[in-house]
């Protein structure tokens, strides 16, 4: 049987855990992989969503039977405490990232799950992410996700072209993935600060930026591979 790896409070998780497999869960509701993928790819998107939007993604679209105001108040609790967690370790350890994966019974990680949660999540918000799909550096960060998902015929679910040696990236995928969020979110972090900032004003005399130098936008990146590439 599939378990899955422990991350964040673990005692919220796995009481969360067991009500998503009880019956008071909707028949189409989120498992605990797919709900971790969507709740890192609200945490990190282009946009804010609220939760009055993305909570009845999570039930299925139907509503679940619970025994009583408290168990509701722990239940939405114990979501809302792993999305807060999600942008508060991203905030202060980017590279501490830790998804919650199903463990097969060989010890591998299962990383489906997962990846079809954070696609729903990008479906959520599908033109606000296009900058990300149409810029060539960016995208790759998502190739290890979209490895892991397919439409019904098998294709991308987000009209990204398949990579040449797709088993090769699928096997990987799974340890690729903390990096990958961690390299999404700075990328809208980046891009948020950049059109916050604005053009600019001169207020003295311009100094000449290097090729090779920072980009003065603040984003980290080299002034020939940002602002100057343009």
């Amino acid at each position: 049987m599939e378990t899955p790896f422990p991350a964040g409070p673990v005692d919220d998780l796995e009481a969360l855990d067991r009500f998503l497999m009880s019956e008071a869960s909707p028949e189409d509701c989120m498992q605990l992989s797919d709900l971790d993928g969507f709740l890192t790819g609200i945490a990190i998107g282009p946009e804010l969503v609220l939760p009055s939007e993305w909570l009845p993604v999570v039930w299925g679209g139907e509503e679940p039977v619970f025994e009583d105001a408290a168990q509701a108040r722990s239940v939405i609790g114990a979501i809302m405490a792993r999305y807060d967690e999600i942008l508060r370790g991203l905030a202060s350890d980017p590279e501490g990232y830790a998804p919650v994966f199903w463990e097969g019974p060989d010890g591998e990680a299962i990383a489906a799950d997962w990846a079809e949660g954070f696609a729903d999540a990008v479906r959520l918000r599908a033109e606000a992410w296009r900058p990300l799909l149409e810029d060539r550096e960016a995208s790759v960060m998502l190739m290890p996700i979209l490895a892991l998902c397919g439409d019904a015929e098998g294709g991308s679910p987000l009209e990204l072209d398949p990579e040449e040696d797709a088993a090769d990236l699928l096997a990987e995928a799974p340890g690729l993935i903390p990096a990958c969020v961690a390299g999404i979110d700075r990328f809208w972090k980046e891009r948020r600060g950049r059109l916050k900032a604005g053009p600019g004003r001169a207020t003295g005399p311009k100094a000449k930026v290097g090729r090779n130098d920072p980009c003065p936008c603040g984003s980290g990146r080299k002034h020939k591979r940002c602002c100057g590439a343009h």
